[in-house]
C-alpha cells in the first residue's frame, strides 16, 4: 500500500495522498457554503494525517487562497459581496496575520506549538459553538412568541449585539449599500484584526470567527457575510501564503492537491447558498464546529494517553475525514434539490409550446369549393 502515501519534499514526512483529494473536494464544498476557507478543518485534518503543526498551517493557508477566490468569483455573480467592506477588513486582517505567525514562530522554537494552537482551537470552536446554537435556539422562540402575538407568520431575530455595536459613535461612519448597513469604519477593521490574528496562530483564513462576526457583530446579512468573506479571506490568503512560503513552512505539492478537489466543490456550495436560508446555514455551520472540536479534542487525549495514542489518532482522522465527507454530501444534495426545483419552476412558468400537427394536418386548409366537392 505505498503508492497510497507520498513524501513530503520540505516537511519529508509520508502524507496518505486520497486524504488530501477527500479535504479538498471537500473542505472545498464546505468553504464556498459556509463563506470561508475552510482552514478551521484543514488544518486540524493536515495535521491528523501527518503534518508537523507550522507545515499543516502554511500549506492550508496557501491552497485556502486559491479555493476562497475561486468561491468569491461565483458570490459575485449572485451580489453577495460587499466590495467596499472587503476591502476594507484587508487592513486589519494583514496586520493581525503578521502578529499571529510571529507567535507561532516563537512557539515552533520553544516546541509548544502543537498543545498550544490545539486548545487555542478547542476554545475558539467550543465559544463559535455555544454562539451560533444559541442565535438558532432564540431565533426559534422569537418565532413562535411572534406567531402567537400576531397570529401569523412573522420574521424571527435571533442575536442583536449588532444594533449596539452600529452605534458606537467612532468616525467616520460609513454606509454599505450591498450589506445595507450603517457603522464607524473601526468596527469592520477590529474584527478583521482579530480574525486576522487567528488567521496567524491557527491557520485559519479567518472564516471561522470572520463569518459569524459579520453576521453578530457588524449586522451584515447572512448570504452577504458570506460572499465578504470569501472575498477578504481570498486577498489575505495570499499574503499569508507568501509570508509562510518565505518561511519555509509550506508544502507546494500538497497545497496543489487539494486545489484540485476544492476548485470543484467550491462552486457547489457557493450556488446552494441560493437554496439555503440563512438560518440553515448557521445550523449547518454550528454542527461542524461541534465535530471539528470533538476531533481536536481526541487528538489532545493522544498526546495525554499515550498507551491508546494509536485509537484516538485514528478516531480523530476517521472523524474529520468523515464530518467533511458527510457535510459534503448533505450540501451537495441541496445543491442537486435545488437545482431541480429551479428548473422545475422555469418550465411551470414557461408559455405551454403548441401541440404538435400530424403530417396530414399541415397541408394547406381546405377551401369552401374543397369542401362541398363530394367524395369518391
Amino acid at each position: 500500500m505505498d503508492w497510497l502515501y507520498i513524501i513530503m519534499p520540505i516537511a519529508g514526512v509520508p502524507i496518505f495522498w486520497p486524504g488530501l483529494v477527500i479535504l479538498g473536494l471537500g473542505v472545498g464544498i464546505i468553504g464556498g457554503f459556509f463563506g470561508m476557507g475552510g482552514g478551521w478543518m484543514v488544518t486540524p485534518g493536515l495535521n491528523i494525517l501527518g503534518f508537523p503543526m507550522a507545515f499543516a498551517i502554511g500549506t492550508d493557508i496557501t491552497q485556502m487562497g486559491g479555493m476562497s477566490l475561486i468561491s468569491s468569483m461565483r458570490h459575485s455573480r449572485f451580489g453577495n459581496i460587499d466590495y467596499r467592506l472587503g476591502v476594507i477588513m484587508v487592513v486589519g486582517t494583514v496586520a493581525g496575520f503578521e502578529t499571529g505567525a510571529q507567535i507561532i514562530m516563537w512557539l515552533e522554537r520553544i516546541g509548544h506549538v502543537d498543545l498550544f494552537v490545539r486548545l487555542g482551537y478547542l476554545v475558539l470552536l467550543s465559544l463559535i459553538a455555544w454562539l451560533v446554537f444559541t442565535d438558532v435556539s432564540q431565533m426559534k422562540k422569537d418565532l413562535k412568541i411572534r406567531k402567537t402575538a400576531e397570529g401569523g407568520a412573522a420574521e424571527a431575530r435571533g442575536i442583536q449585539w449588532h444594533r449596539t455595536f452600529q452605534r458606537l459613535p467612532l468616525p467616520p461612519v460609513v454606509y454599505f449599500k450591498t450589506a445595507g448597513i450603517r457603522c464607524s469604519v473601526w468596527l469592520p477593521i477590529a474584527v478583521s484584526y482579530f480574525t486576522g490574528f487567528l488567521a496567524g496562530i491557527l491557520g485559519i483564513g479567518g472564516g471561522l470567527i470572520r463569518m459569524p462576526a459579520l453576521i453578530y457583530l457588524v449586522g451584515v446579512p447572512t448570504h452577504v457575510a458570506v460572499g465578504t468573506d470569501l472575498f477578504e479571506v481570498a486577498i489575505s490568503s495570499l499574503y499569508g501564503a507568501a509570508s509562510y512560503t518565505y518561511k519555509g513552512r509550506t508544502e507546494l505539492v500538497a497545497a496543489v492537491i487539494m486545489m484540485v478537489g476544492a476548485a470543484i466543490g467550491a462552486q457547489i456550495g457557493s450556488i446552494t447558498t441560493k437554496y439555503v436560508q440563512g438560518y440553515g446555514i448557521r445550523l449547518f455551520f454550528g454542527i461542524a464546529v461541534v465535530g471539528c472540536a470533538v476531533s481536536i479534542a481526541m487528538k489532545l487525549a493522544a498526546a495525554a494517553f499515550l498507551p491508546l495514542r494509536f485509537l484516538f489518532d485514528l478516531g480523530a482522522a476517521i472523524l474529520i475525514l468523515g464530518l467533511v465527507g458527510i457535510l459534503a454530501s448533505i450540501i451537495s444534495a441541496r445543491f442537486v434539490r435545488g437545482v431541480q426545483l429551479e428548473l422545475r419552476a422555469q418550465r411551470a412558468t414557461e408559455p405551454a409550446a403548441p401541440a404538435l400537427e400530424s403530417p396530414d394536418s399541415q397541408s394547406a386548409p381546405e377551401t369552401p369549393q374543397e369542401k362541398s366537392r363530394p367524395s369518391r
